[in-house]
């Protein structure tokens, strides 16, 4: 064992290389271990090029209403094949940027399918079958998590897609039946309706994006309704019939029964972590649930083995899986003053049209953990910039807790909400109170004044409504 290192990262996707920089950066020699595309997941099958998909449809939604900005646009068209292009080139250009930034940081890219092999050793499976072993003190695992299978909806890759197979279509279908109304499942849901596909959202809790506050799930519904996507909720599957000619799904929804039927169906119900093949029970890694057990410093409580991202449990986040890989990393390094991982300040998106995003407790949530709240909202439509760019549905939610201004939470639904939700980050990882921020100048003409006049609403201070 020849290669001796102070950090191996099994996986390369956001979690994992960025521990694998932040490694190099506090001069450990590090390595980490690939069996496919630098990147993982997220920057060549999900995150990344999902975005530039739904860039695709949000032009094309903009040309149908050109007229409404004074534009003329002849017989607006769309190129499937040159959209799923272009989104593929994004994909390859980010995964490249990886390779760049691991020869730069001095980092061995080795590649192959790795897992544990003993204290200090890992083994690593080549793609030829030759099995190499390396020596490392610590090992932080970050292999992600594929999509969850459900009984009758096996994935074909033909009628029954998942997230891989609705990146790449050959063309738009007809027809769609999404399966879940999560981020992944309404994302697709809202891309494929833009270019013409009749599309049913099938969930089975009473209400789509579950996990969001329940006005702007609420909201969401109704603006998605509107164009033209078809939504049920508290839905039963009861019978699947796949075919190479289509799907034909029997649900029953507030005790009536109908048979779905629609060209493709996309399985978006949720993950299960990568755990096989890994040798954790070998090593006595503790695993619940599809997911690695860590505390919070990512230890799985074996001698100098982390875990991070997908793997190590939700929120199931790029972003989160990257502040994970460099919390673990600055723990091996020993440094001090380091800070655990808060979930419930981190951010969540959902890049659908219209967009959705979100920070810290819903008020539901907020009023089961005993606080007494003061809540705010402030309309897009009431907002100088949103009017401007012709885009004026939705609005901002703000959670505060009464007694002592701390902001608990922020909902946000429509245009560009996705850059704006940082802001509350921010605020919250500040410990920031009404106070600051009703003190804070916000720049006009900006959407960001929704948040500030969604602050003064919470206090009675509303300026524009």
């Amino acid at each position: 064992m020849a290669d001796n290192y102070d950090v191996v990262v099994i996986g390369s996707g956001p979690g994992g290389y960025v521990a694998a920089i932040r490694a190099a950066q506090l001069g450990l020699k590090a390595a980490i271990v690939e069996r496919d595309a630098l990147g993982g997941i997220c920057l060549n099958w999900g995150c990344i090029p999902t975005k530039a998909l739904l860039r695709s449809a949000e032009v094309y939604e903009a040309m149908q209403h050109a007229s409404d900005y004074g534009l003329k646009v002849e017989k607006a068209s769309f190129d499937a094949e040159a959209i799923v292009k272009r989104s593929r080139d994004v994909a390859a250009q980010l995964s490249g940027g990886v390779k760049f930034l691991m020869k730069k940081n001095k980092i061995d890219v080795i590649e192959g399918s790795g897992s544990l092999a003993g204290e200090g050793k890992i083994a690593v499976k080549e793609k030829e079958g030759k099995t190499r072993e390396f020596a490392a003190k610590n090992v932080i695992l970050a292999t992600g998590a594929r999509a969850r299978v459900i009984d009758g909806l096996e994935p074909d890759g033909k009628t029954v897609w998942t997230y891989r197979e609705a990146m790449v279509p050959k063309a738009i279908p007809k027809s769609l039946i999404v399966i879940g109304s999560g981020a992944i499942g309404i994302e697709f849901a809202s891309f494929y309706r833009t270019f013409g596909a009749e599309v049913t959202v099938v969930e089975v809790l009473d209400r789509i994006l579950p996990v969001e506050d329940e006005e702007i799930s609420k909201e969401a519904a109704r603006a998605f309704k509107k164009r033209g996507i078809r939504i049920l909720t508290g839905a039963k599957i009861e019978m699947t019939d796949i075919s190479d000619k289509g799907a034909k799904i029997a649900v029953t929804v507030g005790g009536k029964s109908e048979t779905l039927e629609a060209e493709k169906v996309i399985s978006a119900v949720g993950i299960v972590g990568n755990v096989e093949n890994l040798g954790l029970e070998k090593a006595g890694v503790k695993v619940e649930k599809s997911h690695v057990v860590v505390n919070e410093w990512l230890e799985t409580g074996v001698k100098g083995v982390y875990a991070i991202g997908d793997l190590a449990g939700p929120p199931w986040l790029a972003h989160k899986a990257s502040h994970e890989g460099v919390i673990a990393v600055e723990r091996i390094a020993g440094l001090k003053g380091l800070h655990p991982m808060n979930t419930s300040r981190i951010p969540g998106c959902t890049y659908s049209s219209p967009q959705i995003a979100s920070v810290g407790l819903t008020e539901a949530r907020a009023k089961e953990k005993g606080h007494e709240v003061k809540v705010g909202r402030f309309p897009f439509k009431a907002n100088g910039k949103a009017i401007a760019l012709g885009e004026t549905g939705g609005f901002v939610k703000t959670v505060f807790d009464a007694k002592t201004g701390e902001l608990l939470g922020a909902h946000m639904i429509g245009p560009e909400v996705t850059e704006l939700i940082q802001g509350y980050g921010i605020a919250m990882s500040l410990e920031t109170t009404e106070a600051e921020l009703m003190h804070t100048i916000f720049p006009h003409p900006t959407l960001s004044e929704a948040m500030h006049e969604a602050v003064l609403d919470a206090y009675g201070r509303v300026l524009h409504t």
